[in-house]
């Protein structure tokens, strides 16, 4: 069997959950910043495989930020390249000029000698983590640079080699022998070479389409930020990202969504899950409502009991009691029906009813 360790953030005292989790990212790829709306009680899961100087680690966790900034690139680079097979959920990175968004079966891709941040959705994530040493990937110069910002795919040519190698690793490592370790790395970093050398030799620019994944990404992102502002409106989230509103109706419909609904969505799936949350138990109903952009106990619980079929209190009362039926699933409240197009009144207004 292959040498590895295994991690779960279950098993530290929820308090100390994301501080572990941040530094065992640390010392897995390079330091980094990490932030996550889920630090109250973070849950991550990291397998750390060790391929020789290769190492390979799938991982799950909540929702978070990654940053590189120039500053721990000058404190400690050693000199990796990064490589994400994306298993479920989404992401997206940014290394200033370029941008890229990430679908099931892509492999992002980052560098510790560079800046960069990467974000993912707004559910949990599942990926496989690969670390190369710079000097294992034979290009000439600094052309494996370049593969910096392209979409490199896992579902076809050199990327499913690649991916289909991963995944078989990570399902069941006791095939293999302590001595197979080296020799396993060899040909990851040879196909990760591979990979690298015919996405240089591609045309490297984005496709619009992903552009848009990946303004789209951030846009999302800004909304779960602000949901606590109750004058957050899509006029204004279009305003903070220099688009149109109707482009912005536009990349929400793409997904089957209008912006206020998803911002509704978020909102109400936030304020269930503090109503659900015993630690939350003394916060009164109404001031849960308005952490989340509601301002109006009333409006909150007229909003609530549409998107759940029941009251707030209600649902906290079967949470905390351990009744059957606490986490009611939402509505049907995000699709847009084929024959709307966007509307200037797609905004939150004060009144649910509008939504």
């Amino acid at each position: 069997m292959l040498h590895e360790s295994d991690f779960r953030t279950t098993d530290l005292p929820v308090g100390d959950r994301f501080e572990a989790w941040a530094e065992r990212m640390g010392r897995t790829h390079a330091p980094m910043q990490l932030t996550s709306d889920r630090t109250a009680d973070f849950h991550g899961h990291q397998r750390l495989i060790g391929l020789g100087d290769v190492t390979v680690w799938p991982a799950s966790f909540d929702p978070m930020v990654f940053r590189r900034t120039p500053r721990l690139v000058r404190q400690s680079d050693p000199e990796t390249f990064h490589l994400s097979l994306l298993l479920k959920g989404e992401g997206a990175a940014d290394w200033g000029r370029q941008r890229a968004a990430y679908r099931i079966n892509d492999f992002h891709v980052n560098s510790s000698s560079r800046s960069w941040k990467v974000l993912t959705g707004s559910e949990p994530v599942s990926v496989v983590g690969v670390e190369v040493p710079r000097a294992l990937v034979g290009l000439a110069g600094n052309r494996a640079d370049e593969v910096l910002g392209s979409l490199l795919s896992g579902r076809e040519g050199v990327g499913a080699l690649l991916s289909q190698l991963l995944r078989q690793l990570v399902a069941d490592t006791s095939s293999y022998r302590p001595s197979d370790a080296p020799r396993l790395g060899t040909v990851v970093a040879d196909l990760v070479t591979a990979l690298f050398a015919h996405t240089v030799d591609a045309d490297p620019r984005l496709p619009p389409e992903t552009r848009e994944r990946t303004l789209t990404l951030h846009v999302k992102t800004f909304i779960r930020r602000h949901l606590g502002d109750p004058d957050l409106t899509p006029a204004g989230v279009a305003a903070a990202h220099h688009v149109s509103r109707s482009y912005l109706y536009r990349l929400f419909q793409a997904e089957g969504l209008t912006v206020a609904s998803y911002i509704r969505h978020q909102r109400l799936e936030n304020a269930r899950r503090d109503l659900a949350d015993p630690r939350l138990r003394e916060l009164p109903i109404h001031a849960v409502g308005a952490r989340w952009g509601f301002p109006r106990a009333a409006e909150f619980a007229r909003a609530f009991r549409t998107a759940y079929g029941l009251p707030p209190s209600a649902l906290r009362e079967q949470a905390l009691t351990g009744a059957p039926g606490v986490l009611p699933v939402i509505r049907s409240v995000d699709a847009v029906p084929s024959s709307r197009g966007p509307s200037a009144n797609d905004t939150p207004s004060a009144s649910p009813a509008s939504w």
